[in-house]
This record gives C-alpha cells, sequence and structure tokens, in this order.
C-alpha cells in the first residue's frame, strides 16, 4: 500500500487513478511515498527519508526545491499543458483587453448612474476617450511555442492576425501543432521589431529571469502592448514603468500583480487566474495522478523537472530502478553488483538529464536486501529501489 500525501486541497478526480486497493490519500498520512502539491512552499519542509517523487498539479515549479530533491533521489513531476487551454484563453482575454480600455470604460460608466435618463446620450458622448483598435491585421509575437503559446499562436491566426514566433528550444511534437501561417523568427530582436503585441511563454529560469528588461523593451515596436502570463520575474518592472511612461509601451497585461504595478492606468494587472477553471485543475490532478502511480508501481518516469522522462512498461518479474549522478562508469558498477548474485539482466534502460541520471534493469530474478544496500552505498547513488510483480 503505498501513502501519499495531499499538502493542498485537490479535485478529486485522482480516485478513480490512486485506487484505495494501492493507495492511501490524505493530507494527514505519515512517511508518505509521495507528495501532491499545487501551491504551498515546500522550500522550508524537511523531505521525510520515505518521499520517493513529488507531483505538481500545474506547470511551474517555483514552490519547490527541485535541486535539492534530486540530490536525495526524489523525483519531481509537473503537468505541462493541463492547464493550456485555460490560459489561452485568458491570454486571449488579454489581447482584446488591451485594445479598447474595456476595464476604463465598464469603470466610468458605473460613475455614471447619478445622470439617469441622461446615461444613454452621456455614454455616447463620452465614449470616445476608450476606443482603441482591432486585432485584425495587427502583429502578435509569440516567444515560446509550447503548449500555451502554440495554442495561442494558432487562435491569434483565427482572429485574423499576422502571428511571429520565436522558439530556439520548440519540441517537434509542438511545430507539427502550429499553423502554417505563423512565421518562423530565428531571433527575438527581429520579432520584437516587428510586433505591434508580444507575448511571452516561456519558463522562469536563470537565463530568462529579468529577460524583459531596458534593452529588450527598448526593441519593441513604438506603442507596442507586452503580455506575460509565463511569471512576473521575467519582466523587470523599473524598465517597464519607464517604457510605460515614455509611451513606448502603450499597455502591460500581466497574470502576476505587485505592489509597484498597481497605480499605473496602462498596467491590466490579473489575479494570477491562469490555470483558475475546475477543467485546468481536474487535468493537472488527473496527470499527476497518473504520473505518481506509474512511478511508484512501474518506475516509469514522464514529465520530470529533475531527472530524465523514461518510459516504461509494467513490470513483469524483478525491476531495479536507480537514480544516480551522470558520471561515468555508474551503470559498470550498478551491473556489477547484479552479477555478484549471478542473476541475469534482461533489459536495461538508462537515461540522463544534466547532471541527473536514471537506469532501469529488469531482471529475472530477487535482487537481494545485501545488494541493494551494496549499490546505494555507491558514490553518487541517489535512489534504489526493486519492484517486483
Amino acid at each position: 500500500m503505498y501513502k501519499i500525501q495531499t499538502l493542498n486541497k485537490i479535485a478529486p478526480v485522482w480516485q478513480d487513478i490512486l485506487t484505495s486497493d494501492s493507495f492511501t490519500v490524505s493530507d494527514q498520512v505519515e512517511n508518505p511515498d509521495a507528495m501532491i502539491v499545487r501551491s504551498a512552499d515546500m522550500h522550508s519542509m524537511e523531505a521525510p527519508a520515505s518521499l520517493l517523487c513529488v507531483g505538481r498539479a500545474g506547470a511551474g515549479v517555483n514552490n519547490i526545491p527541485v535541486s535539492d530533491y534530486a540530490a536525495k533521489g526524489i523525483v519531481v513531476f509537473n503537468t505541462p499543458g493541463a492547464n493550456a487551454n485555460a490560459v489561452k484563453e485568458l491570454v486571449l482575454a488579454g489581447l482584446l483587453l488591451s485594445g479598447r480600455d474595456v476595464i476604463g470604460g465598464i469603470s466610468w460608466v458605473k460613475g455614471q448612474k447619478a445622470e439617469g435618463d441622461a446615461v444613454p446620450k452621456v455614454v455616447e458622448k463620452g465614449k470616445g476617450q476608450f476606443v482603441g483598435p482591432e486585432l485584425k491585421g495587427k502583429t502578435l509575437g509569440v516567444i515560446g511555442l509550447g503548449g500555451i503559446g502554440g495554442m495561442v499562436a494558432n487562435v491569434a491566426i483565427n482572429l485574423g492576425m499576422e502571428v511571429l514566433g520565436y522558439d530556439p528550444y520548440i519540441s517537434v511534437d509542438n511545430a507539427w501543432r502550429l499553423s502554417r501561417k505563423i512565421q518562423h523568427v530565428t531571433s527575438e530582436e527581429a520579432l520584437l521589431a516587428q510586433a505591434d503585441y508580444v507575448t511571452i511563454h516561456v519558463p522562469l529560469t536563470d537565463a530568462t529571469r529579468g529577460s524583459m528588461n531596458a534593452e529588450t523593451l527598448a526593441a519593441m515596436k513604438d506603442g507596442s502592448v507586452l503580455l506575460n502570463f509565463s511569471r512576473g520575474e521575467i519582466v523587470d518592472d523599473t524598465a517597464l514603468l519607464s517604457a510605460l511612461e515614455s509611451g513606448h509601451i502603450r499597455r502591460y497585461v500581466t497574470d502576476f500583480p505587485n505592489a509597484a504595478l498597481l497605480d499605473h492606468p496602462a498596467i491590466i494587472a490579473i489575479p494570477h487566474l491562469g490555470a483558475s477553471t475546475p477543467e485546468s485543475e481536474n487535468n493537472c490532478v488527473d496527470m499527476v495522478a497518473r504520473q505518481i502511480r506509474n512511478y511508484l508501481e512501474n518506475g516509469e518516469i514522464i514529465h520530470s523537472v529533475n531527472y530524465p522522462d523514461c518510459p516504461l512498461g509494467p513490470v513483469s518479474g524483478n525491476r531495479l530502478t536507480v537514480l544516480h549522478a551522470n558520471v561515468a562508469n555508474m551503470i559498470g558498477q550498478v551491473t556489477s553488483e547484479v552479477a555478484k548474485e549471478n542473476i541475469n539482466i534482461s533489459s536495461m534502460v538508462n537515461r540522463s538529464k544534466g547532471e541527473w541520471a536514471y537506469t532501469v534493469l529488469d531482471m529475472d530474478d530477487h535482487l537481494s536486501d545485501a545488494g541493494i544496500a551494496r549499490i546505494a552505498s555507491l558514490e553518487g547513488i541517489y535512489r534504489v529501489r526493486q519492484i517486483t510483480r
């Protein structure tokens, strides 16, 4: 029986996946094999020795000490794409709101109640202050063409926009999903110079933190609009406010408000509603429940942010899984320990991701506890687990 601790309230769709005959799921379990988290901050938590994996029901993992967990042999999953449609729809709303001043207009209309029967005439007379351009025929630049960015690009094509896409790391699968009408550009600078609207869809990393700075904002087209539904820290607030004050940037739409952004009239700050739909929550929990089940029962890793993906079939016999440093001779040391017990290895898979690696051995017999202990004691080994069916 595997024990799974929930750190936040999650949708009950997991019940058909993490069934009660094999899993105990609760916010009260002790010594959990896995944890499911949404927004809880895990940086100050002490990970129990029993913890094998963490599933983040969402895409961002800022609240999880990913590298520290990798060094402890804890696999961290996220759910890319599960909330993509929800975020895409909010980006579309942001695009529409950034043209005509719909928000300002609604607020102004509410203030005209005292005009009584004259409200229609007052509205007709005053509406000119809220006019703005249509999206059709304008150019949208999409930085990052993954699950969300690709969907945004496609829907913008359907709105009649010209779309430029920049993503030097785009996967083959994501590339196949793009409309043929999307124009591929080979540099961010070229995209910024041509786009009337720029939307950012990249993860927050050391490379992207503050990447929309004074230099990149200056490279944008005069009077353009910037949308940020990725992470607030990607945009340098000081540089942004300066660009808004000068009029170089006409409007900024973000799903990540902070105190510095709340007073500027050209900023539309949305309260982080990107994935806040019941459909998105269900999709994320469904995906993360399947990831955890498949890892605990079969050793399969799909959509991990710290260890390499490793698709595997069900266990039939004895499977040894080893999380280890990605250095020379690790596989040889592991297989040598198995050979000491005259156990045949029927199949072997090895995958690596940066400094972390994963080796899976399907064996014809059961490795002894002593053999597992010998492997676990090798330098560079982070976790050894034997799964028997």
